[in-house]
């Protein structure tokens, strides 16, 4: 597996961090972080990543903040999201595209290019965030083809990044 590196990590201002969380929060339905928590960007491969305290729970894909599936998980959404039947949970998981016959509901303001995310119907625990390639109305009616573009998953390198983080150092045994 190849590393990903991150380059250019910067601390930013309160400015920047109010900004940015009131652009995830209106798009998602959230309370996500603000200025009391420390936040940097760093420059990536395929987009920004947003760290808050440390960890990865934001990302700009195509210049729009997100949050990642940790942030997901840490704040919760009532936006934006596409819900899928269980036997395409496993697909999803592992970063596959949303296919239209595996949706069984979505938050109807969805619109075309939009990014969202993507939860089972079980547990409604996110598992993956994409570009909705169909409005809302269209997601509902639709029997083939794609529904959601996959961007980031669980397990790909972007979640892996604070995974690598976490695993203890090998300590030097010629000290």
């Amino acid at each position: 597996m190849t590393e990903t590196h991150l380059r250019k990590r910067h601390r930013l201002r309160q400015k920047e961090i109010l900004s940015l969380a009131s652009r995830i929060d209106e798009s998602l339905g959230t309370k996500s972080f603000g200025p009391s928590d420390t936040i940097d960007m760093a420059e990536g491969p395929d987009f920004d990543v947003i760290f808050v305290d440390g960890k990865i729970l934001g990302f700009l894909p195509g210049k729009e903040p997100f949050l990642t599936v940790r942030g997901l998980l840490r704040y919760g959404a009532t936006r934006r999201f596409v819900t899928v039947d269980m036997g395409a949970v496993k697909y999803v998981y592992n970063g596959a595209d949303v296919m239209a016959p595996g949706v069984v509901g979505s938050d109807g303001s969805i619109r075309e290019g939009d990014l969202v995310w993507v939860r089972d119907e079980k547990n409604l625990r996110p598992l993956s965030v994409g570009r909705a390639l169909v409005d809302a109305s269209v997601l509902q009616r639709k029997e083939k083809g794609k529904a959601v573009a996959a961007i980031h998953h669980v397990g790909d390198k972007l979640w892996l990044i604070d995974e690598q983080d976490q695993k203890p150092q090998p300590r030097n045994a010629d000290v």
